[in-house]
């Protein structure tokens, strides 16, 4: 019973986050700053969550550091994303053989 609870309660703040600007915010933005600001929110937020993942998602910590200097090359030399992520987890995979 538990459960559905939780599921409840974080359907609601879900769907609150998604709701309440809308609700709010019913005029055109103006302000160039505030505007700036949701532009690069989306990709701080994205680099936060996937930072921590990178670091932690393989069984050693120098793994991960190789996994993410390889994606960090390949995206400087602008490689495609398909390119960046597949050399990335072969590196990663040949660094865990070791």
């Amino acid at each position: 019973m538990n459960l559905i609870g939780y599921i409840l309660v974080m359907a609601g703040v879900t769907y609150g986050v998604r709701c309440l600007p809308l609700v709010l915010l019913r005029k055109d933005i103006t302000n160039v700053y505030v505007r700036s600001f949701f532009k690069y929110i989306p990709y701080a937020v994205l680099g936060s969550m996937t930072f921590p993942a990178i670091l932690y998602a393989t069984g050693s910590m120098i793994s991960a550091l190789a996994g993410l200097l390889t994606a960090a090359v390949l995206a400087y030399l602008e490689k495609s994303l398909l390119t960046v992520a597949s050399i990335a987890c072969v590196v990663v995979f040949l660094v865990e053989m070791l």
